[in-house]
């Protein structure tokens, strides 16, 4: 048996944000559920402010995905069913050093160019890894969420 589907749940202040980043660094597509919302609202079940305005559509203020454009997703709801990131909002801050992390692979040759392109978009270098084993990127996204690029 294998699994279906799945999706990395990441803590945010802001999901809405940190989703444009990261459907820009990985070239994935914001999940659309207005759909589901707008039929939600309609039989009363959720509130106007459970809701956000974002690309011009509705969305849910405290959670969006991103997921890979090739991969399946239901129509009537928007939800991918294979590779995908949720962020939900939490009202903590970040405070310590991520215990999980995200490694992008750029083309030979290329690291540096999508190290600049990563920065565009709103990630920050943090520090440049030379070791016998290999030599990447530590950067942190707009949350300061690290990732690497090798």
């Amino acid at each position: 048996m294998t699994t279906l589907h799945w999706k990395l749940v990441i803590d945010a202040a802001d999901p809405h944000p940190q989703a444009d980043f990261w459907a820009g660094a990985l070239g994935y597509l914001v999940e659309d559920n207005s759909d589901l919302i707008d039929r939600l609202l309609g039989l009363g079940h959720v509130t106007e402010e459970q809701t956000v305005e974002a690309h011009g559509r509705r969305a849910w203020r405290d959670l969006i995905a991103v997921r890979h454009p090739d991969d399946p997703y239901e129509e009537e709801t928007g939800i991918g069913l294979g590779r995908r990131l949720l962020f939900q909002r939490v009202p903590e801050p970040k405070t310590v050093k991520n215990r999980l992390h995200l490694d992008l692979h750029a083309a030979p040759g290329r690291r540096d160019a999508e190290v600049a392109r990563l920065e565009a978009l709103g990630a920050t270098v943090l520090r440049h890894v030379k070791e016998p084993g290999g030599e990447w990127t530590v950067m942190a996204d707009p949350e300061g969420n690290e990732f690497c690029v090798q």
